[in-house]
């Protein structure tokens, strides 16, 4: 579950009201402005109030939650600001809303009066359901069930895509190249736009200073143009920055372009890129990628859960993808970004996706499920045969050699103890193991018996991070029995460093003695025993 709590702003509230909160945004120049939706569908926002973007109807700044009753029992399920700022959202039914800055008819009212609390935008928009919304910093655009594209507000520089460059005072459906396709996704980056017909072609319009709509050039657009480099890639979602841009292709390659003043392209270097480039390409499969149109950073979630940041970083620059300890990309803009904004309505509640890893690790050890048990020291550990056969060689031979209808679904373990085989058959589901360094040797001999290699690396890995002086011994022992040569270096050496203590300890002297001569005869020959 993601917890609002890692934005400031948020410690305002009680742990009451955070308790009620469905979903959220923090938006605004300094991230001091949000609203937010409890679970009975009541709106809520508090902060700072510039430009009337609380929408509370008066231009007073508000720590205390404020209701806006116009919102509320509207199922909101889309938001976007601009930082000029003005706020768009969108409902499950279909209808838009706007308030906030209206200097250059950014809320599509027809006029340039400020919005002081919101009002449904209704121009070309009353019959359309739409579903999508999102902001530049003075332009808006809305996307339609029916895959039509709308866009309003300051066209300085064609972000409005109307053919030229006078401000649209209301919605107007963008066509031109985009006649007769569907528009499945779109994204704004300060002043450019960029959308995702279905057949996965992506356009761009409006500034391009930066290169940012992939075009080779840095020509700015009055009307949308196909980004021919990413011909014969299928676009599934597009995310912009800034002045830069990200896409994500249906095979889960990420491909960057634009501005890359603080290596929020994630190339290795700080040079704009006026076509796309492909980032991440040792990763494994990209399943999300982030990005908001204030700030320059840059973010990523993979196939087994990992987020990747990069870009601006508090003041810093990251010039490459880099692991985070998150969960979810909403945590890289609330911990790294400046300002530190939502890059999208923020739902709490749990997501009904899970990815193939997370699905994996769901189901490890269910009853429900399995059709194999383990019995190991009189416990069961549940299994599935399939996972069993296609992660493991052991498994895999196994079960073609001698399964048969007539095969128990039980299979008995007598070599090995419950901790360390229920840490092997959990790493099957995980690919990781978290066990003390006294269980990682059970479970090296495992490896070493099941001919598992990376698993025999893993469990090295445990036991050197975990070497103190008490246990080193009985290490070094474990690593010769189980002809751990790297290990084995590591313990011997560990052991010559830390002579004094670790020969007054048990283990020394409970070595079997063949081994124990061997140890003195290796230590004397690099001069440890001199003293």
């Amino acid at each position: 579950m993601v917890d609002v709590g890692k934005w400031p702003i948020f410690t305002l509230l009680s742990p009451q009201e955070i308790a009620s909160i469905r979903k959220a945004c923090v938006f605004g120049t300094s991230a001091n402005e949000a609203i937010y939706i409890t679970h009975n569908d009541e709106v809520f926002v508090f902060g700072l109030n510039c430009n009337n973007c609380l929408g509370t109807g008066d231009n007073q700044s508000t720590i205390v939650p404020k209701k806006l009753e116009a919102l509320c029992g509207k199922k909101i399920s889309n938001l976007s600001y601009g930082s000029g700022p003005h706020v768009v959202l969108c409902t499950e039914d279909g209808e838009v809303y706007a308030w906030g800055h209206n200097g250059y008819s950014q809320l599509g009212n027809g006029t340039t009066n400020q919005g002081i609390s919101p009002v449904q935008v209704c121009t070309n928009l009353l019959l359309k359901k739409v579903v999508e919304v999102a902001c530049g910093s003075h332009h808006s655009m809305a996307l339609s069930f029916d895959g039509d594209l709308y866009a309003w507000g300051y066209n300085n520089c064609g972000q409005v895509g109307s053919g030229s460059t006078a401000n649209q005072p209301t919605p107007r459906r963008v066509s031109n190249c985009l006649q007769g396709k569907m528009v499945v996704g779109i994204a704004c980056g300060q002043t450019s736009s960029m959308a995702v017909v279905n057949n996965g072609e992506v356009y761009g319009w409006g500034y391009n200073g930066n290169g940012q709509l992939g075009l080779g050039n840095n020509g700015n657009q009055l009307t949308p143009c196909r980004v021919a480099a990413l011909h014969g890639l299928c676009i599934l979602q597009i995310a912009c920055g800034y002045a830069h841009t990200l896409a994500l292709t249906d095979e889960g390659l990420l491909y960057a372009w634009g501005a890359n003043t603080y290596g929020q392209l994630g190339t290795g270097n700080k040079s704009n890129q006026l076509s796309p480039v492909q980032i991440m390409m040792e990763k494994e499969r990209v399943v999300e990628i982030a990005a908001c149109h204030s700030a320059h950073t840059s973010a990523a979630k993979t196939q087994s859960g990992q987020v990747y940041m990069w870009g601006q970083c508090r003041g810093q620059s990251v010039i490459l993808p880099h692991l985070t300890h998150f969960a979810c990309t909403d945590d890289v803009f609330a911990c790294f970004a400046t300002p530190a904004v939502m890059w999208r309505l923020l739902s709490v509640e749990h997501e009904d996706f899970l990815t193939v890893a997370e699905s994996l690790k769901k189901e490890f050890d269910s009853l429900e499920t399995s059709d194999l048990k383990f019995r190991v020291d009189g416990k069961y550990i549940h299994v599935h045969k399939a996972v069993l056969k296609i992660r493991c060689e052991h498994f895999r031979t196994m079960f073609q050699s001698y399964w048969n209808e007539d095969m128990k679904e039980v299979i008995e373990i007598d070599q090995f103890s419950y901790p360390v085989y229920r840490a092997f058959l959990e790493y099957l589901y995980t690919d990781s193991v978290d066990l003390p360094p006294e269980d990682a040797i059970g479970l090296l001999d495992l490896a070493t018996s099941y001919c598992e290699n990376r698993l025999k690396k893993l469990c090295q890995h445990i036991i050197k991070r975990g070497i103190t002086v008490e246990n080193a011994f009985s290490l070094l022992s474990a690593a010769v029995r189980y002809d751990a040569e790297d290990l084995e270096e590591f313990c011997f050496k560990f052991c010559v460093n830390h002579l004094t203590e670790v020969t007054q300890t048990t283990a020394f002297w409970q070595m079997d003695g063949p081994l124990l001569k061997e140890f003195i005869a290796k230590a004397s020959k690099c001069g440890a025993f001199k003293n």
